[in-house]
């Protein structure tokens, strides 16, 4: 989300914006944001897993956008994103 510039257009729904391990956060104790972050991603068909612990993660080998770096744009420059040898983008 760093790497997009404020006046992308469409923005980019709240829900979609998912912690780098893939998880889920926790939006505090008595809050059902997490949950409502879910449900939105299933209902889009997006696979959500709960771990033992009740943690909520997506696979981002499966569900992840990396882009191509020319086609990230940030205040008019191309910004290098960098994804992790072994990690490259899946084109689905």
């Amino acid at each position: 989300l760093k790497f997009l510039s404020p006046d992308v257009d469409p923005p980019v729904p709240w829900h979609r914006v998912i912690g780098s391990s893939g998880a889920i956060s926790s939006r505090g104790p008595g809050t059902q944001g997490a949950q409502r972050q879910m449900d939105a991603l299933l209902a889009e068909g997006v696979e959500v897993t709960v771990g033992q612990t009740g943690d909520m993660r997506v696979d981002f080998r499966q569900w992840g956008w990396f882009p191509e770096v020319e086609t990230i744009v940030n205040n008019q420059e191309a910004v290098a994103q960098d994804v992790p040898e072994g990690d490259e983008p899946r084109n689905e």
